[in-house]
């Protein structure tokens, strides 16, 4: 139990001090954009890493690969497994980005934009929505949107370049008195022979390449209805 004096000695806890004038509201937003604008860059700049650890997978794995004429196939389907993972860990990282970046747009468009070119009949309803996001942050997109997106900023490029270098691996062969010359397959059947993985046959390998690249196709294409400022044009991550 504490007695009257020690009482008086504990601090008392003040309610936040909120601004009160039109220039203490303006000194907040600034320095509230200066932050968000930091962690936009901070989380941009982890989307950049991934995509240049996806690079240096690719072309390491391309250079094991087409190294020699003896590499196996199996590095390249090796390297689509290691660029699609970075592909899932960049798509969460751009879900965090897209949050802060959602943020720092709402401010430029509806305030600072206001101050440079001021049009009619705006509405301050951008504040309340802010104040909600900033109670109960929320997720944009889903993670199928955010890979889709990624997929056709830079990753659809990286999978066609280990598409074409697995194509010659695996229609390219060695013939048997030259371990060195290549030639091409003379048959389907070849190709299916050399596109076999250990016990797993090559048709069954070739079906889960098409099916993988149609999904690439397909994501890397297709358009959602409403881009918003993610139209094409616009300028965009």
């Amino acid at each position: 139990m504490l007695d009257g004096s020690q009482r008086n000695l504990t601090p008392a806890v003040q309610a936040p001090v909120f601004p009160g004038t039109p220039n203490e509201f303006i000194t907040v937003l600034a320095h509230f954009h200066r932050a968000e604008i930091a962690r936009m860059a901070g989380w941009r700049d982890r989307i950049d890493r991934t995509s240049n650890w996806a690079i240096t997978v690719v072309a390491a794995l391309l250079s094991v690969s087409l190294s020699t004429p003896t590499a196996h196939h199996g590095v390249l389907l090796f390297a689509m497994l290691l660029v699609l993972l970075l592909l899932v860990i960049e798509a969460r990282r751009y879900r965090f980005f897209d949050v802060y970046r959602n943020r720092v747009r709402r401010m430029e468009r509806n305030y600072f934009a206001q101050v440079f070119a001021p049009v009619p009949d705006t509405s301050d309803d951008w504040v309340r929505a802010l104040g909600e996001d900033l109670r109960r942050p929320l997720f944009l997109i889903d993670l199928p949107r955010a890979m889709a997106r990624r997929l056709r900023r830079n990753y659809c490029w990286m999978f066609l370049i280990l598409l074409l270098a697995w194509l010659v691996k695996t229609t390219t062969t060695n013939p048997p008195e030259n371990s060195v010359q290549m030639r091409l397959v003379q048959s389907f059947g070849e190709w299916l022979s050399n596109a076999a993985i250990g016990p797993i046959p090559g048709w069954i390998v070739m079906l889960v390449v098409a099916a993988f690249y149609s999904w690439v196709v397909v994501a890397s294409l297709r358009r959602p209805e409403s881009q918003g400022e993610m139209a094409f044009g616009d300028v965009h991550v």
